[in-house]
């Protein structure tokens, strides 16, 4: 019963951290192009903490269901596949930490420059779309396992 409590966790989790991504790639990304480079800045410093402070609350769980699904799961045929969505998860966070969190935290602070601002957003967003299938990918690696 546990394990099947880590594993809804975990699947349920990354497929949330790729939606909640989905939702500000495709909403908020589709907006922050429409607006004027300086205008982005000052929507960046407004409005940061909203994105940012929804990703803590769908990653925790989403590590917390990994975790317990490794552990559940030692040994089980599944095991190497919950490895694999842990590690498209581990670099999903590697991305988030090394550049995301400065990038956001450049765009938030306005130390782009105006005139790098719709390159380094444009950056963001491929960069972003790549965060996206990877979660995905770690869900579906923790569909999959169940199946076996």
């Amino acid at each position: 019963m546990i394990q099947t409590a880590f594993n809804i966790l975990a699947i349920c989790g990354a497929a949330g951290f790729s939606g909640v991504m989905l939702c500000i790639g495709v909403t908020l990304g589709g907006y922050w192009r429409s607006l004027p480079p300086a205008e982005f800045l000052t929507w960046f410093a407004v409005n940061n903490h909203f994105v940012s402070n929804s990703i803590p609350l769908i990653v925790g769980p989403t590590l917390i269901g990994l975790g317990g699904s490794l552990w559940a799961g030692w040994g089980a045929p599944g095991f190497v596949l919950w490895v694999a969505s842990a590690l498209f998860m581990l670099v999903v966070l590697g991305l988030t930490f090394a550049y995301f969190v400065p990038t956001n935290a450049a765009f938030a602070s306005k130390s782009i420059e105006v005139a790098a601002t719709a390159a380094k957003l444009d950056q963001w967003l491929m960069l972003h779309n790549l965060r996206i299938g990877l979660a995905m990918i770690a869900a579906v690696l923790g569909c999959i396992a169940l199946k076996l």
